[in-house]
């Protein structure tokens, strides 16, 4: 039995597309249903309803897939032990990433890393909703979030610093907050649901605030910018707002009371993608593209080194 035919039949269920599977693999859909029907015909079983529009598994199909997933993975666990120049990574590779992230902070590392790596075709889906990973047959998801999945493998790639930021001009007109109290008084931005901010005061103490803001959006590039623009105090990652920080279109506001977060950067990944030579570079890539310390955080020491 072919290990390509039951990567391409796994590839099939999860996409619930012969056409997008195809795709994935390299082959035609035609190719793809000759080799589908040929890999029936050794089975003696129909492993798939075809459609027009989808394919969905059989009986026989839903019982046969878990032992083609072991096959595969058996496989590529084995050509893993031979070494990492004998796997060369190739096919596509499906990651998921946030919007904002995945525009200010992959997109424009992604020619080094195609050049790097040209037999490998990149299917990059950027939405801040959190997608399915095996629902969605995704390779790889980066999120920055708490995590709670224990059916992923994760890999720290990068803390996930968060301040307070206002423009100057807000600050002129309005005034310096001195403590988180003060906020009450102040016009201040949110993204998305995030209004529950938490704080770290003197002798380690927790001050919690909840926020009624006067401009709620679900992008954080927006709320960047309606801050850069004077409308009021935003609570703002250090991946999205370093630049302003940097140029002084936006100052840190609170700088004594440190936010606490407990949110990172993470690449998540099902374990049975574990050794697959594709994911592994594509995180390796990451995990050296951002290195120990972001260099978006590097132009900020003083202000991160007040908040510790």
């Amino acid at each position: 039995m072919d290990v390509d035919d039951l990567n391409l039949f796994i590839r099939i269920a999860q996409l619930r597309s012969i056409s997008a599977a195809a795709r994935d693999v390299g082959l035609t859909p035609a190719g793809a249903s000759a080799r589908l029907a040929a890999l029936e015909r050794k089975l003696s079983a129909r492993l798939l309803h075809r459609t027009t529009r989808q394919a969905t598994l059989t009986e026989d199909g839903l019982a046969f897939l878990p032992h083609a997933e072991n096959v595969v993975n058996a496989a590529e666990s084995a050509r893993a032990a031979l070494g990492r120049e004998q796997a060369a990574p190739r096919g596509t590779l499906r990651v998921a990433a946030p919007a904002s992230f995945a525009r200010m902070h992959i997109v424009p590392g992604l020619p080094q890393f195609c050049r790097q790596y040209p037999e490998l075709t990149l299917d990059l889906r950027i939405s801040d909703s959190i997608v399915d990973l095996v629902e969605g047959a995704f390779d790889v998801a980066v999120r920055y979030t708490e995590l709670s999945d224990s059916s992923f493998i994760a890999r720290r790639l990068a803390p996930d610093n968060r301040m307070l930021v206002a423009s100057s001009e807000y600050i002129e007109q309005r005034g310096r907050p001195k403590t988180p109290g003060d906020l009450a008084e102040h016009t201040c931005l949110v993204v998305g649901t995030l209004d529950l901010w938490t704080f770290r005061g003197k002798d380690a103490q927790v001050i919690e605030r909840r926020i009624t803001p006067s401009i709620r959006i679900n992008d954080g590039t927006a709320v960047r910018d309606a801050a850069s623009a004077g409308l009021g105090i935003a609570l703002m990652a250090t991946w999205c707002a370093s630049e302003e920080l940097q140029s002084g279109a936006l100052v840190p506001v609170l700088p004594e009371y440190p936010l606490v977060s407990t949110q990172t950067l993470w690449a998540l990944y099902p374990s049975s993608r574990e050794l697959a030579p594709k994911v592994r570079v594509f995180i390796d890539w990451l995990v050296n593209r951002f290195g120990n310390k972001p260099y978006w955080d590097k132009g900020l020491e003083n202000i991160l080194d007040h908040r510790r």
